[in-house]
C-alpha cells in the first residue's frame, strides 16, 4: 500500500499564502528544522511519475540503505519549492533547471538541484486530429501559462515546423516571439495541470509529461509531436534548500534514485514515456 500524503488543492492554496506570511518571521525555526537530520526525510513530489518513483524507492530500497523516507504529493508547481524553502519538507522532486532558475529569481528562494533522475518529454496532444499536419487554419492550441513551460511548448512547436520563433529566443519565449505562423494558430494559456482537461475545448494542447501520464495519455504513443531526449535541458531532479546538499539522508536518496533498480523501474513502468537520465 502506498504510504503517501495527498495534499488537496485547498490546502495547497493555504500553504502558499502561509508561506508569504511566515517566511520572513520563521527563518530561525526553519534553519533549526533543516539542520535536524535525525528524522525522516520528507520529499515533496508531483504524483506521477515522481511520487511513484519515490514510493518504489521507499518500498524496495530505502530500508536496506538506512533511509527513513516520507513522500508528500503536491499537484501544483509552486508549493513544493516554497515548502522546501521554509523547511516544511526536506527536499522536492518535480522540476527542471530552467523552471527552478526562473522560480528562484522571481520568488527569492534558494532551492538547488542535487541529482538529475529522469526526463518527461513534453508533447502536443489532440482529441480532434490525428497529426500535427491536420490542424486547421485558426486552430487553438493550449499551452502552459508559466513562463518556462510556455517557452518550452513554443520551442517544441518550432522544432517540428509548426511555427517559427525568432532567432536566439530562450526560456522567456512567448507567442509575441513567433515570426511565422502559417496556420494562424491561436494560443490559450492555462495552468500546466489544466492542459489535459482542455483537450475537448481546444484543437490541441501542449502537455507536460507528468500531467499527460496522469490523464492516461501515453506520450510515446499518443503525442502528435514529442520532445527529443537528446541534449535535453529539462531533466527532472531531486532538489533541496541551499546548504542542505550534504544532509546524509539526501545523499542516500540521491544514490538510490540513480541506482540500476530505479532505472529498470522507470523503463518497465513507463515504456519510454519517462526516460532515465543517468
Amino acid at each position: 500500500m502506498r504510504n503517501t500524503a495527498k495534499i488537496t488543492t485547498a490546502v495547497l492554496a493555504a500553504g502558499v499564502l502561509t508561506f508569504g506570511l511566515t517566511a520572513c518571521g520563521s527563518e530561525d525555526s526553519s534553519a533549526s528544522a533543516s539542520s535536524d537530520t535525525s528524522g525522516p526525510l520528507v520529499v515533496a513530489a508531483s504524483p506521477v511519475p515522481h511520487a511513484e518513483i519515490l514510493t518504489f524507492v521507499k518500498d524496495n530500497l530505502a530500508k536496506e540503505a538506512g533511509l527513513d523516507l516520507e513522500v508528500k504529493e503536491f499537484t501544483d508547481y509552486v508549493t513544493p519549492n516554497t515548502a522546501t524553502e521554509d523547511g516544511s519538507v526536506g527536499a522536492n522532486y518535480f522540476q527542471n533547471q530552467p523552471y527552478l532558475d526562473d522560480f528562484n529569481k522571481k520568488n527569492g528562494t534558494h532551492v538547488v538541484p542535487v541529482v538529475t533522475v529522469h526526463l518527461e518529454p513534453l508533447g502536443l496532444y489532440s482529441n480532434k486530429v490525428k497529426s500535427a499536419d491536420a490542424l486547421k487554419s485558426g486552430a487553438t492550441i493550449a499551452v502552459p501559462n508559466d513562463s518556462v513551460n510556455e517557452a518550452r511548448a513554443l520551442k517544441l512547436l518550432d522544432a517540428n515546423g509548426i511555427i517559427t520563433l525568432k532567432d536566439g529566443v530562450g526560456n522567456d519565449a512567448t507567442p509575441a516571439d513567433i515570426t511565422k505562423n502559417p496556420k494562424n494558430l491561436k494560443f490559450k494559456e492555462l495552468e500546466a495541470a489544466q492542459t489535459p482537461r482542455s483537450l475537448d475545448d481546444v484543437d490541441a494542447a501542449v502537455i507536460n509529461g507528468n500531467y499527460a501520464i496522469e490523464a492516461d495519455l501515453k506520450p510515446s504513443k499518443d503525442a502528435l509531436v514529442l520532445e527529443s531526449a537528446t541534449d535535453n535541458p529539462y531533466g527532472n531532479f531531486l532538489a533541496v534548500k541551499e546548504g542542505n546538499e550534504d544532509d546524509p539522508r539526501v545523499k542516500k536518496l540521491a544514490k538510490l534514485l540513480t541506482s540500476p533498480e530505479v532505472k529498470k523501474f522507470i523503463e518497465d513502468k513507463y515504456a519510454g514515456s519517462v526516460i532515465a537520465s543517468f
